[in-house]
């Protein structure tokens, strides 16, 4: 052995034995950094467990802890009698995670089958929307439906409970009503002017989910569900349907463009009926033009023609200067050239009292009255009886209708104004302001809801009341513009006819007509009243007697005999007998009805 074997000798023998410093020195190292890789975890456990425990749990719940709503049902629409008008019905609505129904995406064929959908289109949709874990593909689907489309078993499909409004009663009532969207929020009519008390509110509730998003466990309520609360309508479905179902045939028969009926109870100014035409379906509104969801009885407004006469008729009464019998009106040759306007009636009409005028409906006589009576008492009676301003009635969109201030009449304005020209108004404020003739001159504010508590206002004195209705009375008698068109076997009726020419550019329009009829039935002891409108009739006559005072017979007709109201008229008058009240005629002129082929005398001309 050389000396340098001598010397390294043991130094190998040692690192054999594995007994040297650099052995240990290893261990220790060793030892240490799993005693820090222990601590280390221990603190992580700590930091974990005790120190952010909380934060770690609601992000454990937020992964299988959901919050979800609890649907509630929409308040019942109820008519006058119970009947329901407008009821909420479950329905499902499926929704899907994209992520994970497109993991299988082999399934989407089965899927888009079973939702009616083109499988193509289905797939773009939820590509579209992969990064997003919550997306409707139908809504608002029949219960069975939607369960077969869950019974597919497939990945990332669940459902969710909603429900659907639907109308029994569907185009009949539609106006009225209105609708709601999917998400069940009222959009027009009732719906919407109710829709807080009608909606509810959804409750609240937390689930536990699977890792499908599977309901597996209901853990607590949140928040209890308000279901929506019913409400009762003024509304009487049978007087309704009578409505809409004459109205209908009257437009279709004279070709008309539209038409609107309102039909008031005249000791609460409830609204029993409220019709327009055309119409549209609330069960499936789709596509429709507004043009079609428009009430038109609320929102169009119309120069009344005619039918504002028995207002003009109100303050020549209040004034003192006039009572039904007198003075004499001279309207001799249909005509009265009256600062540069001529003002003309369809047949020469002679003398006539104030009666006589609302009976054969001149434009002579009425203007002359006009031109007499003092221009702040004309515009403050005009006024009171609704016209300028809404009816309070709640519904959305009502219009004001226009009455231009007193101050800003002319002479001749004031004249023409006396016909019914220069002012607009609603159909329910007009069938209003013969609500309020036929309760004694006190207006009640219509209302939609049963039982509504509306302060009514003396408009004018009982006896003046009275003194119109008498005057009405003569319009359907022999010889007046509505007989025997707006006769009721058995009953008296007060009305008054209107025929207004129709406002185009520059002027009015010589071949497009409004035809009007408003009344009240029994006029003795009136419980009903009622205005009714065609607009723009284009076959056969277009005069309000003609055309909308059979409308008003027919409906009212079966209105009275719905609602049990006596008959106040046995075989009298209309049979032939003698007639009842001032016939409104001077000298020997015996009261003729009108044959139907000749023109009744309600044409207004502006």
């Amino acid at each position: 052995m050389s000396w340098r074997e001598h010397i390294t000798a043991p130094h190998r023998q040692s690192r054999r034995h594995g007994g040297g410093p650099s052995a240990r020195r290893r261990m220790v190292v060793v030892v240490s950094l799993l005693g820090l890789a222990s601590l280390g975890l221990m603190a992580r456990a700590f930091d974990l467990q005790i120190v952010r425990k909380q934060f770690y749990q609601q992000q454990g719940d937020e992964r299988f802890l959901r919050q979800m709503p609890i649907p509630v049902s929409r308040g019942t629409i109820f008519d006058r009698n119970g009947e329901p008008l407008a009821v909420s019905t479950p329905v499902m609505s499926i929704w899907a995670n994209p992520s994970e129904v497109l993991e299988n995406a082999d399934r989407i064929p089965d899927l888009a089958k079973a939702l009616g959908v083109d499988a193509a289109e289905l797939e773009s949709r939820l590509e579209q929307r992969s990064n997003r874990e919550f997306v409707y593909l139908r809504r608002q689907m029949r219960p069975e439906a939607a369960q077969a489309v869950l019974d597919l078993g497939i990945p990332g499909i669940d459902g969710q409970r909603e429900f659907k409004r639907y109308y029994p009663s569907g185009e009949v009532t539609a106006h009225v009503l209105g609708f709601t969207n999917i998400d069940d929020h009222g959009q027009e009519g009732l719906e919407l002017a109710y829709d807080d008390w009608l909606s509810g509110k959804p409750g609240s509730k937390q689930v536990i989910r699977d890792g499908k998003g599977h309901v597996v466990e209901d853990v607590e309520q949140i928040r209890a569900p308000q279901p929506g609360r019913d409400i009762t309508l003024s509304i009487d479905r049978r007087v309704q349907f009578l409505a809409y179902s004459e109205l209908k045939a009257a437009i279709e028969k004279s070709q008309a463009d539209s038409g609107s009926m309102v039909i008031l109870d005249v000791q609460t100014g409830e609204v029993l009926a409220m019709v327009n035409l055309p119409t549209y379906n609330p069960n499936a509104v789709g596509d429709t033009p507004p043009a079609g969801r428009r009430n038109r009885a609320m929102t169009d407004v119309l120069e009344p023609g005619s039918t504002i006469k028995p207002i003009l008729m109100a303050a020549a009464l209040s004034s003192g200067k006039f009572t039904p019998t007198s003075p004499l009106i001279n309207t001799t040759g249909g005509h009265w050239f009256y600062l540069g306007h001529d003002i003309h009636d369809t047949h020469d009409w002679g003398v006539l009292t104030p009666t006589g005028v609302i009976m054969k409906s001149s434009n002579v006589g009425a203007a002359h009255i006009a031109s007499d009576l003092d221009t702040t008492l004309m515009y403050d009676t005009y006024r009171a009886f609704g016209f300028g301003t809404s009816t309070n009635s709640g519904f959305p969109g009502e219009a004001s209708g226009l009455l231009r201030p007193g101050s800003r009449w002319g002479l001749r304005d004031k004249a023409i104004l006396g016909y019914g020209y220069g002012l607009n108004v609603t159909v329910l404020q007009l069938a209003n302001a013969y609500n309020t003739i036929a309760d004694g001159g006190v207006m009640h504010p219509p209302t939609f809801v049963k039982g509504a508590d509306n302060d009514p206002k003396t408009i004018v004195a009982p006896q003046i009341a009275t003194e119109l209705i008498g005057m009405l009375e003569t319009t359907t008698q022999p010889g007046g513009t509505a007989a025997p068109y707006a006769w009721i076997a058995n009953y008296i009726v007060a009305g008054k006819t209107g025929t207004a020419h129709k406002a185009a550019a520059g002027g009015y329009s010589k071949d497009n007509y409004g035809a009007a009829f408003a009344g009240m039935v029994p006029a003795t002891n009136p419980r009903l009243a009622a205005a009714v409108v065609v607009d723009n009739p284009r076959k056969g006559s277009y005069y309000g007697g003609l055309v909308s005072g059979p409308v008003f017979a027919k409906v009212m007709a079966g209105a009275l005999r719905l609602l049990d109201i006596p008959p106040d008229n046995i075989g009298r008058w209309y049979a032939g007998g003698p007639l009842q009240g001032q016939n409104g005629l001077t000298g020997n002129q015996a009261p003729v009805a009108p044959n139907i082929e000749e023109a009744p005398a309600d044409e207004a001309t502006p």
